[in-house]
């Protein structure tokens, strides 16, 4: 109870504060989807990527330099993701560190083989969530998916839609949703959705969603999250239950605010 109390009095300190004029210039320039935002909505993004920024742990590997322009674009995507969530300061809380590469990394990986030999291989990533442990991103690719905000990639996105799904110590392609009964539309919906778009990965048929998200449920959600803002007109028509459910989760309504 201490600790909170001292934690949310920091946190009125340190948004009693005007934000960086200059923070705000990096939103404008970087930052797409948050033009597209109403002034109150752009206010609270404020509100919640300032305190982000200041909490979490931001790490450079491969030689980079973490900036301030680095941590703003990510944070803002981060908690685009959180707006409207209950307590969307503390949705992250298994996710202190942030470490960031230049651009496409590659970590070693072991694999063993039938015959018990174990082999190193290194394998291309663009970012990755751990588990009660750090986000990892590429800074190129950040950068890349807040500038275009239709493309439907978007690695921030994608990883932190991972850290909502594992915020009830489950990576089952489920965050924790706000009833009951939006329990039992989601698991309806996502499953019937997931299985759509692995049944048309497997035969070669052309999907909105991206092909990576038959790989699991929980890469599921994370494309879909994506999608969701991405290209949300597109969803909303051609997937409207799950346009529907992934409005009532993160409530939010990318589609009527698009230009």
């Amino acid at each position: 109870m201490l600790f909170r109390w001292l934690r949310n009095r920091r946190r009125r300190r340190l948004l009693a504060d005007p934000m960086p004029g200059e923070w705000r210039d990096v939103l404008d320039r970087n930052y797409q989807h948050y033009r597209d935002l109403p002034l109150g909505d752009r206010d609270r993004l404020c509100d919640l990527l300032r305190v982000f920024v200041d909490e979490k742990r931001w790490e450079g590997c491969a030689g980079l330099e973490v900036t301030d322009e680095m941590k703003v674009t990510i944070a803002a995507q981060a908690c685009l993701l959180t707006l409207n969530l209950d307590d969307p300061h503390d949705v992250y809380r298994h996710a202190d560190t942030i470490l960031l590469y230049p651009a496409q990394y590659a970590p070693v990986e072991q694999h063993r083989d039938a015959a018990g030999v174990v082999h190193e291989r290194p394998t291309a990533r663009l970012g990755e969530a751990h588990y009660m442990g750090p986000v990892v991103l590429s800074w190129a690719s950040a950068l890349a998916g807040a500038r275009d905000e239709d493309d439907g990639r978007n690695v921030v996105y994608h990883e932190f839609a991972h850290k909502l799904d594992m915020a009830d110590d489950l990576t089952d392609g489920t965050p924790p949703l706000h009833s009951r009964e939006d329990y039992a539309e989601w698991v309806r919906v996502m499953t019937r959705e997931f299985h759509t778009l692995r049944d048309r990965t497997a035969t070669g048929k052309a999907t909105l969603l991206d092909e990576y998200g038959a790989t699991n449920v929980a890469e599921f959600f994370a494309v879909a999250t994506e999608f969701f803002f991405e290209k949300p007109k597109q969803v909303q028509r051609r997937h409207p239950q799950l346009y529907d459910v992934l409005q009532r989760y993160f409530r939010q309504d990318p589609a009527a605010r698009m230009r």
